[in-house]
Parts: C-alpha cells; structure tokens; sequence
C-alpha cells in the first residue's frame, strides 16, 4: 500500500481555508479516496487541549517564542496521533494549517528569527512537510471583515492589530515564493466556487492526488 498524501491550507484569517478544506474532502471523497481532514492547532485530542490556550484570551497573552512553543506541542502530537498514521495506512490529510503558519505568524508578523522557527522544526519533526499546499491570499481588511463576521471566541490572532497581520499576508506569500515547488498561491477575493475550481484545477495536474 503506497503512502497517502499530506496537503494542506494556508493563510491569513477569514480567508476561507476551513471552507475549502471541507470542499476538497468531499470532492475527493466522492472519487473513492480515504479522507482525512483535520486543522491546527489541534486535530488530535491532546493538541485539542492546547488550542484553547493559542486561539482565546487578549492578544499579548504569550510572545512569540511562547506561541511557537505551544504550537509545536501540539504539533508533534499531532503528527503522532492522526497524520502519520492516516498517511502510513495510504489516506489523503487535508489539513486547516500546519507548520507554514507558525513561519507566518511567528517569525514574519511576530518577529522571531526564522532560522530558529526552522530549527525547531528539525528537532520536533524532522524532514516533515506536507507534500502540497494551497495558500490563500485575500486584502487584509477583507480577511478581517469576515473572520470578524463568525460567531466564536476565538479571535485572539484577529485582535493583534491591521499591521500585524499585513505582515502575515507578507510573510504568506514570502513562504509560498521560497517553496514553490510545494506552494500554490489561490486568489481567494472571489466566490468560494471558484476558489474550490482553482484547487481542482491544480489537482489536475497532479495524478496522484485523485
């Protein structure tokens, strides 16, 4: 039985990524493949305990370093619990975000050192990375708009300010330009259909996801 493949989306906030990671997941579904879809931070029930901690409370609850932390806690959990074994057994993982969202947050909007982002990494989870990722790109304010539109608590990154996070969208982008290989950068400015329609057409040029 071959591996399964890791993909996932990437982004600012409100620019719909846990819209189009429940599109793929039926879509390919329907195809016939075995689906996971999961998010960070959690996924798993330990990193569910974590989340809370990440996602509610004032903005400047933890400074960077002590996010990033936090993240990786939960990411290695993570890992272990749900990906590597749904990609061992030759499911698909669609992921709302991963480790391209702590190199966003932490080091390009909250100022941390990339290569101790990247060294981390190594240590917790060496020579992982997903095999695909869709980076959604929206206008900040629109991203602000509707995230500030749903209904939760969860709002600690949204309040960090419009600077912070047009760094964010900077630092997006900065990912996706240095792993192209891996990154493909969505407009996400426009109907959800047609959001889903340019993932599926990416796919289509990659067999061994459908």
């Amino acid at each position: 039985m071959s591996r399964g493949r890791f993909v996932t989306f990437e982004g600012g906030e409100g620019t719909g990524k846990s819209t189009q990671v429940r599109l793929l997941a039926s879509y390919l579904t329907q195809c016939g493949e075995d689906i996971i879809q999961t998010r960070e931070p959690g996924g798993s029930p330990s990193a569910e305990d974590i989340r809370p901690l990440l996602v509610t409370g004032a903005a400047d609850r933890w400074s960077p370093m002590a996010e990033t932390l936090l993240f990786y806690a939960a990411r290695v959990e993570h890992w272990r619990e749900v990906i590597d074994p749904a990609l061992a057994r030759g499911a698909h993982v669609i992921s709302d975000r991963f480790a391209d969202s702590t190199m966003a947050y932490q080091a390009y909007a909250g100022g941390l050192d990339v290569k101790t982002i990247e060294g981390l990494h190594a240590l917790a989870l060496p020579g992982v990375e997903p095999d695909l990722t869709f980076v959604l790109d929206l206008p900040v304010d629109e991203g602000l708009k509707r995230a500030a539109s749903r209904r939760d608590n969860e709002t600690r990154f949204e309040r960090k300010g419009r600077e912070f996070h047009e760094r964010l969208r900077r630092g997006f982008l900065e990912i996706a330009k240095h792993a192209s290989k891996r990154c493909v950068v969505i407009d996400a400015n426009q109907p959800i259909e047609r959001v889903h329609a340019a993932v599926l057409d990416v796919l289509k040029t990659r067999p061994d996801f459908a």
